[in-house]
C-alpha cells in the first residue's frame, strides 16, 4: 500500500516509519523541514518526503492523489500554552483539505483517551480533532492511548529524569492520579495491525497495558527495575504553575509541555475497553516490562527516536535552513586552529560532543551556563543527545541544535538554542590541509548583545581554547 505518514520526524512517526517499509509499503513522509528528518541515507532512498506545515495555506498538490491510507500523527501541545488546541484544530481540517480529491480509504488517529467527563484542555482537544477528522470522505480508525512508555518519549523521560535525580520528592497531590500506560512497542504494533483493517473502520479503541497505576506507583515501580528505592510524599499546596515549574527545573522537559501535561495529571486516563486487543491478538506489556525494554534500547545506543529532537523542545519552530548560512557581517567571532594528525579520530571526537561526552573542557562552567539558561526559560543542558555517536540535522544537542552534520566533509554546525541577547553559531570543520577550524560566532542583538558578548570574553579563551586542544586528542 502507499501510505501518508504525518509527523514523521515525531516521536511515534520515527518508530513507526521503519515498521511499514519492513511491511513492504511504499511510504510518503510529510514534513516541516526536509533538513531536520532524523534518518540514514538508507532509509531517506527508500521514501518520498514531501515538506508541508499543515498550519498553512494549503497547497493540495504537494501530495500524491494515489495515497491509500493515513496516519494522522500531527500534536502541537508543545507549541504553545494558550492555543494548541486551535492550532490542532486548524491542521486536522487543512488535513482534510489536502486528501479532499484522493482515493484515500483509511485514516489512523492517534489520540488520548477521553473517558473522563471532565477533560483537560489537551485531551479536549484530541476529542475535538477526531471529530473533525470524522467529517473527512475516508474511513476513519482512531486508537486513544495514555501515557506511551519507550526510551526517549517525553513521559519516560520524565519519570526517568525525577526518579534518578531525587530519591526523595515532595509532589503535587496529581502524583495520585490513576492512568494506564503502554508500551511503545505495543503502540506501534496497534498502528500497524489496524493498517487496511476493515474491521476497524469507523472505529473507535482505547489501547493500554493491563496496569492501572498512580503515577506516585510509577514513580516507584520505575525505581524497583532500576533497582533502587525511592521516598514520595505529597502536599496539596502545589499550585499548577509551581508543579510545571518543578517538572521544568528537574526534569529536561520544556515549560510550555511541563504547563499542558501538568493541566492533563489531574484527570484519570483508564482504558474502558479491549476490543482492539481481541480483534488483532495483541497482548500488552506489563509497565515494568516496558521500562526495562527502554532501558536495553539505551543501554545498546538503540534509541530510535526521542521528543527531545523536536523543534518545539527547544527556543524556536523555524526551518533550519534560515539558519545554516552563518553570517560573516556584523558577528563578533572565536577563532580557533589546529593541526591534527589523526583525522578520523578527531572526526569521531566532534561527532560524540555534548550529551555524557560533555564539552571537552570546563565542564563545571558548561553546567553553570545551563543552569543560567534554565533559570533565564531555556533548555539548559538537561536534553543531552539521542545517540552518543550518530547526529542528525535537527537533532537537539544540550542547549544547541544541530543545523548540519556533514561526517564526509568533516563539518558540524550547530545553532545556540540557549537564552541569548543574539544569535550564536558553533562550527567545527578540517580543511583538506589536516587543519581544525573552531568557529563561535556571535550575532549581537543591540548594545545588550555586546555587553553580554564581552563579559564572557575571558571564559571563551580557556573554554574554546581547551576544547579544541582536547577535541584533536586522540
Amino acid at each position: 500500500m502507499k501510505i501518508l505518514l504525518t509527523g514523521a520526524n515525531g516521536y511515534i512517526g520515527m518508530r513507526l516509519l521503519p515498521r511499514l517499509l519492513e511491511m513492504g509499503h511504499e511510504v510518503v513522509c510529510t514534513v516541516r523541514d526536509e533538513n531536520r528528518l532524523s534518518i540514514d541515507k538508507e532509509t531517506r532512498r527508500k521514501i518520498e518526503v514531501v515538506e508541508i506545515d499543515f498550519l498553512k495555506e494549503v497547497e493540495v498538490s504537494k501530495i500524491p492523489n494515489d495515497i491509500d491510507v493515513a496516519y494522522f500523527l500531527i500534536h502541537l501541545m508543545t507549541v504553545s500554552t494558550k492555543n494548541f488546541d486551535e492550532l490542532e484544530a486548524q491542521a486536522a481540517r487543512n488535513f482534510n483539505t489536502y486528501v479532499r480529491n484522493s482515493v484515500l480509504k483509511q485514516v489512523i488517529y492517534l489520540s488520548g483517551i477521553v473517558n473522563d467527563d471532565n477533560l483537560s484542555k489537551h485531551l479536549w482537544s484530541r476529542k475535538n480533532v477526531e471529530s473533525i477528522l470524522g467529517e473527512g470522505n475516508y474511513q476513519l480508525t482512531v486508537l486513544k492511548a495514555g501515557i506511551i512508555v519507550g526510551s526517549g518519549s517525553s513521559s519516560f523521560e520524565i519519570i526517568r529524569d525525577l526518579c534518578e535525580k531525587l530519591p526523595v520528592m515532595i509532589t503535587p497531590r496529581w502524583v495520585l492520579t490513576k492512568s494506564q500506560p503502554i508500551a511503545i512497542r505495543n503502540v506501534v504494533e496497534f498502528l500497524t495491525g489496524v493498517l487496511g483493517n476493515e474491521k476497524t473502520f469507523g472505529e473507535s479503541f482505547d489501547i493500554a497495558g493491563p496496569d492501572v497505576l498512580t503515577y506516585k506507583e510509577m514513580l516507584h515501580q520505575y525505581a524497583e527495575v532500576r533497582g533502587f528505592k525511592n521516598w514520595i510524599f505529597t502536599v496539596p499546596v502545589m499550585t499548577p504553575k509551581l508543579s510545571s515549574y518543578w517538572l521544568y527545573f528537574v526534569t529536561s522537559t520544556s515549560y510550555k509541555l511541563a504547563l499542558n501535561l501538568v493541566d492533563s495529571m489531574k484527570i484519570e486516563v483508564i482504558a474502558k475497553d479491549n476490543r482492539l486487543q481481541k480483534i488483532l491478538g495483541i497482548t500488552p506489556y506489563t509497565y515494568k516490562e516496558a521500562i526495562g525494554m527502554a532501558f536495553k534500547k539505551i543501554e545498546q545506543n538503540l534509541v530510535v527516536s526521542s521528543w527531545k529532537d523536536s523543534m518545539v523542545s527547544g527556543r524556536f519552530n523555524n526551518n533550519l535552513e534560515k539558519y545554516i548560512q552563518v553570517p560573516k557581517f556584523g558577528v563578533l567571532k572565536d577563532v580557533q586552529t589546529k593541526k591534527i594528525e589523526d583525522v578520523k579520530g578527531t572526526v569521531e571526537n566532534i561527532w560524540r560532543i555534548g550529551g555524557e561526552t560533555g564539552w571537552y573542557y570546563g565542564s563545571w562552567l558548561w553546567k553553570i551556563r545551563g543552569f543560567l539558561d534554565k533559570l533565564n526559560g531555556g533548555p539548559g543542558l538537561r536534553r543531552g543527545r539521542t545517540n552518543p555517536d550518530k547526529i542528525y540535522p535537527g537533532d537537539a544537542l544540550d542547549f544547541w541544535r544541530v543545523l548540519l552534520a556533514d561526517k564526509k566533509g568533516k563539518r558540524l554546525l550547530l545553532f545556540a538554542e540557549m537564552r541569548l541577547p543574539g544569535e550564536a553559531w558553533l562550527e567545527f570543520k578540517i580543511d583538506d590541509n589536516n587543519v581544525l577550524h573552531q568557529v563561535a560566532t556571535f550575532r549581537p542583538r543591540g548594545l545588550k548583545g555586546r555587553l553580554y558578548w564581552y563579559s564572557v570574553l575571558p571564559f571563551h579563551y580557556f573554554i574554546f581554547g581547551g576544547m579544541i586542544r582536547n577535541i584533536s586528542k586522540t
